[in-house]
């Protein structure tokens, strides 16, 4: 999932070309990557959904070029890469887009203001939440990732030997504090011992320091390894050449690690926007937001590795299961690392509850803190 702060910007006041004129016959698709398109994670896994719908007869795919992963930091900024941005969403509507389908994540100006310009078309990008800002045809989705990553944990806790794991994550928002606690969960249901040591790099991309934190990680005793970033190849990488097993996130990493990939939290986006265009070439309108995890095939696990033993393929096979069927991950009493109860005995928490979503502490059984 990306975290983005895309900053408005004038470029996409100027005037549309007369591209739409010269419209191919069917329905076109636009996606615009903020990041590598083939990050082995957030954003590779919206690029296969894409080669997905071009799939579908009478769909045509466009693809907007590259955008550095900076593309949306700063404030107030009005530079290359941020004309860059407004550029690539301009290209796509006079590339014929008949909905246009963005990587960036909640707060989008950018967006916004194509959304309001050019308000015959859908724009989607992600966000935890409906958007409280919608011009146009602008909306929203999710998947319930956290699902994954309590199937990930249940695996994890039946394959360390030390009863620690590792948990690599960018920045301490909602959605990455829910992961955190929904793997805690899951590896405390089979191993009741198991301990979450989680650092936060304070980014989404950077090789060299997510591989800092993960052999920092394996060094502490983490014999299992997991991440909550837009590109996880350095985390399961690095795991791997050290010898410990490694779940995914996002993206199936198993390539990466032939001796230690266990499972990963996949996004699987293709069901959700074919969905979408199949909405849009019946001329029906599209929800304000979308969200669901494996009920609806949103979130898949990726496929077992050589890292998984046959205990922790049952366990996480019947996880797989529970979440289908709208099983609770968070029920009270639970207590936060900092002794305050946040869930009553006899309580839970849905898996569409806001509350989820607005996640801002560590259970007990998490190391560290947010920094």
């Amino acid at each position: 999932m990306r975290r983005r702060t895309l900053l408005a910007a004038a470029a996409l006041a100027s005037p549309l070309a007369t591209g739409r004129a010269a419209r191919a016959a069917g329905f076109t698709v636009g996606f615009v990557y903020i990041g590598p398109r083939l990050d082995w994670g957030w954003n590779q896994s919206h690029a296969v959904a894409a080669v997905e719908l071009a799939r579908l007869p009478g769909v045509r795919l466009v693809e907007a070029p590259y955008l550095p992963e900076s593309t949306d930091y700063g404030s107030g900024r009005d530079d290359a890469e941020t004309r860059a941005y407004a550029r690539a969403l301009n290209g796509l509507i006079g590339a014929g887009a008949d909905i246009v389908f963005s990587t960036a994540f909640d707060n989008d100006p950018f967006l916004r203001t194509a959304a309001q310009r050019y308000a015959g078309i859908p724009f989607r990008q992600a966000s935890l939440l409906p958007l409280k800002e919608r011009p146009g045809r602008l909306g929203s989705q999710n998947a319930l990732i956290h699902e994954g990553h309590y199937v990930n944990g249940v695996a994890a806790g039946l394959s360390t030997r030390t009863n620690r794991l590792g948990f690599v994550a960018g920045l301490p928002l909602g959605a990455v504090l829910l992961n955190v606690n929904a793997f805690l969960l899951g590896a405390r249901r089979t191993n009741p011992q198991a301990r979450v040591h989680v650092t936060f790099t304070g980014g989404w991309e950077d090789a060299t320091r997510d591989a800092a934190a993960t052999n920092a990680l394996i060094d502490a005793g983490c014999d299992v390894i997991t991440c909550h970033l837009d590109a996880p190849a350095p985390i399961i990488a690095t795991a791997e050449s050290r010898g410990v097993r490694s779940c995914g996130h996002a993206f199936d990493q198993a390539p990466l690690a032939p001796r230690g990939y266990i499972t990963g939290a996949d996004y699987h986006w293709t069901a959700m926007f074919r969905g979408f265009v199949e909405t849009c070439r019946g001329g029906g309108a599209l929800p304000d937001f979308v969200t669901g995890g494996y009920d609806k095939d949103y979130v898949r696990s990726s496929p077992f590795g050589a890292g998984a033993s046959p205990e922790a393929i049952a366990a996480a096979t019947r996880a797989i299961a529970a979440m289908k069927e709208g099983q609770p991950i968070f029920t009270g009493p639970l207590d936060d690392n900092r002794g305050r109860r946040v869930l009553a005995a006899g309580t839970t928490l849905g898996a569409t509850a806001e509350a989820l979503q607005r996640t801002d502490y560590l259970l007990d059984g998490v190391v560290g803190s947010p920094p």
